[in-house]
């Protein structure tokens, strides 16, 4: 049989931090709206949608939510925890209708609306007065959410598939592209025309590229490649697409 869990830290502050009481409200939500706090500054720093607001309510809404569970389950017998599923579905809901698709095909918002799903989780177990979970999982989400970028970027500038976003001056120069990139040695995994540029008089595309050619593979980064499809006089204007 399992032994009830004690969190290292509620144990720490004594048994006051455990249970339903005033202070102990009090530092279940203080906590959990601090950190989402935190986590909503930086991705309102970096401009997206739901920032600061945002996190901090889901967050907060979420540990109220879990002491209201908790709190039923000391009075009523094999209480199942209503509000704090319906949080969670909630919020999935709302993360769901966050996630966008930008006019260059590119997913907008799916990495915020991650991360504001796991400020709600955050709540839950602030909440429930599992403080060293809370604290453990914070550090982890804002690893993910600051330091992962770069490791990502790295990764991702070093490998063999990338995608661009292309603007031709006329579709006409279509097939004098493609027949352009198989002589570098690259290769069309995919390529779709871009309908929300129909009327701008240019032939947009989303284009997925693989790198075949060995000289590729060994000295050139995605940066300079697009700087050399660039120079095409039928190249309207070419960028690498990120996440």
């Amino acid at each position: 049989m399992l032994e009830h869990y004690v969190d290292p830290i509620a144990q720490a502050l004594g048994p006051w931090a455990s249970e339903i009481t005033f202070g102990s409200i009090t530092l279940r939500i203080l906590l959990a709206a601090f950190l989402a706090f935190i986590v909503g500054c930086e991705r309102s720093s970096k401009r997206h949608a739901a920032g600061l607001r945002t996190f901090m309510l889901i967050t907060i809404s979420s540990s109220i939510n879990m002491m209201i569970d908790c709190y039923i389950s000391q009075i009523v017998q094999n209480h199942f925890y209503i509000l704090s599923a319906t949080t969670i579905i909630a919020v999935a809901i709302i993360c769901t209708n966050c996630v966008l698709y930008s006019s260059r095909s590119q997913i907008k918002g799916l990495t915020t609306s991650a991360a504001l799903w796991t400020c709600s989780v955050l709540g839950l177990t602030s909440g429930a007065a599992f403080f060293t979970v809370t604290l453990v999982a914070f550090a982890l989400l804002m690893i993910c959410l600051s330091a992962m970028p770069y490791f990502e970027t790295f990764l991702k500038n070093r490998s063999n598939h990338f995608e661009v976003h292309l603007e031709l001056k006329s579709s006409q120069y279509l097939q004098e592209f493609v027949a352009t990139i198989r002589q570098l040695g690259l290769f069309i995994d995919d390529i779709e025309l871009n309908p929300a540029y129909a009327n701008s008089g240019l032939s947009v595309y989303s284009v997925a590229l693989s790198i075949h050619g060995a000289e590729l593979k060994k000295y050139k980064t995605h940066k300079e490649i697009i700087e050399a499809l660039k120079t095409l006089d039928y190249v309207y204007f070419i960028e690498e697409m990120r996440s």
